[in-house]
């Protein structure tokens, strides 16, 4: 199972050229990912005709401590999506000690009924993983977004191997974080996870011909003359990997 984490609309279209089974839109990439606006999940439903649609569920970047506006907000993120057609919606909070916050996220996922859901790598913050890993069985989660607690999945491939196996096909475990045509095969074959996560995307010069040089919309120094989006070349790349 092949899940692209798509920036936006455009990367949707090409997640699913390039045959990705689902996508997990995000806005603010550069924060981990953030709730989508409306008309972003919206038109990805239309243009998503054979590719399932999880959102993920995340009001800031940052942390993963929610206060009670936060989980307010959250839940009405969720109820959006269920009426634009989402299949899926993705998120986790934790406690200030590291543990999964058992509370916070059962009230999201009775949000949440009847939908695909997973825990995204809010997993790879908790303190111990082997615990996190039964709270969100426990919870009903259907999948766990994770690097491993590491910043690439082919760094964590000891830890994900071990989870997979106290997991026991009673939840899934989807390697995210790094995950390209060059180590797809081998974080596969090393942790034995069958569902993969990943962004395909390639850099694209910006069409403007002006540029003030001496402003900038987010953090100073940040190259903002080019646009990152998936494409469908490195998305049927990546998947050959397992595929042929």
């Amino acid at each position: 199972m092949f899940e692209v984490c798509a920036n936006g609309v455009e990367s949707c279209i090409a997640a699913q050229e390039g045959g990705a089974d689902r996508v997990e839109l995000c806005a603010a990439i550069p924060e981990g990912g953030t709730t989508p606006s409306y008309g972003e999940i919206k038109v990805a439903r239309r243009v998503l005709t054979t590719t399932r649609l999880h959102v993920i569920i995340r009001p800031r970047g940052g942390d993963f401590l929610y206060s009670d506006l936060e989980i307010e907000r959250m839940a009405a993120d969720i109820a959006v999506c269920r009426e634009l057609g989402a299949d899926g919606v993705v998120f986790g909070c934790l406690k200030a000690d590291g543990t999964i916050d058992i509370e916070k996220n059962r009230f999201l996922m009775e949000q949440a009924c009847g939908m695909s859901v997973t825990m995204h790598r809010a997993f790879d913050r908790a303190a111990n993983p082997e615990q996190a890993l039964e709270d969100a069985i426990s919870l009903g989660f259907d999948r766990i977004l994770t690097s491993g607690q590491q910043p690439k999945a082919v760094q964590g491939m000891e830890l994900l191997a071990r989870l997979h196996r106290q997991a026991a096909g009673r939840i899934i475990l989807m390697a995210g974080s790094g995950v390209t045509e060059q180590n797809i095969r081998e974080i596969h074959e090393t942790t034995g996870l069958r569902e993969f996560h990943f962004s395909a995307r390639d850099s694209f010069e910006s069409g403007m011909q002006y540029v003030n040089a001496n402003l900038f919309m987010g953090r100073p120094g940040a190259n903002e003359a080019s646009l990152d989006y998936t494409t469908a070349r490195r998305v049927a790349a990546t998947i050959s990997q397992l595929i042929n």
